[in-house]
């Protein structure tokens, strides 16, 4: 199934001759490895930015600093600008972002498994869902990459172009 959807959005993107970047962070290019995969990706998939420590978010992203200090790392309003500087800085088409917490402790009051996902694409301001995934660490990561495709495949185009 995992394959599957990386495979269906390889597949879509490639109909529609898109393009699709990536930030990760509490995932560290699960998401892009799922991706990278599948035969043909490389038409269509630009890579990815793992930015896991807030210097990298800052540094390779451009995540403003007042933004961490507001609302922290795990926030929608940090998933949406990583997604955006990532569609920015790449030219893509689509870019999504996934930014939590893993385990095994909390952070800043939240909880392991708490993880926003947030999808942009030209012209539109990026969306951004909080999820609440379960399990270990490397579980909850597994599950955040997934996840990420799916939030991503249904933004893209229901039909051919």
């Amino acid at each position: 199934m995992i394959k599957n959807k990386a495979d269906q959005i390889v597949r879509r993107l490639k109909s529609i001759n898109k393009t699709v970047a990536a930030a990760e962070s509490c995932t560290a290019g699960l998401a892009a490895d799922l991706i990278a995969g599948i035969p043909g990706a490389s038409g269509v998939f630009w890579g990815s930015y793992i930015c896991y420590s807030l210097a990298a978010k800052i540094q390779m992203l451009g995540i403003r600093e007042k933004t961490l200090e507001q609302y922290g790392p795990v926030s929608r309003e940090t998933a949406c600008e990583m997604a955006e500087a990532a569609l920015e800085k790449s030219g893509s088409d689509y870019a999504f972002s996934i930014t939590g917490i893993a385990g095994p402790g909390s952070m800043s009051g939240k909880a392991p498994g708490t993880v926003w996902i947030a999808v942009a694409q030209k012209g539109k301001n990026a969306e951004a869902a909080l999820f609440r995934f379960r399990g270990s660490r490397n579980s909850i990561r597994r599950k955040a990459a997934i996840r990420a495709l799916e939030e991503l495949f249904i933004k893209l185009p229901k039909q051919e172009l």
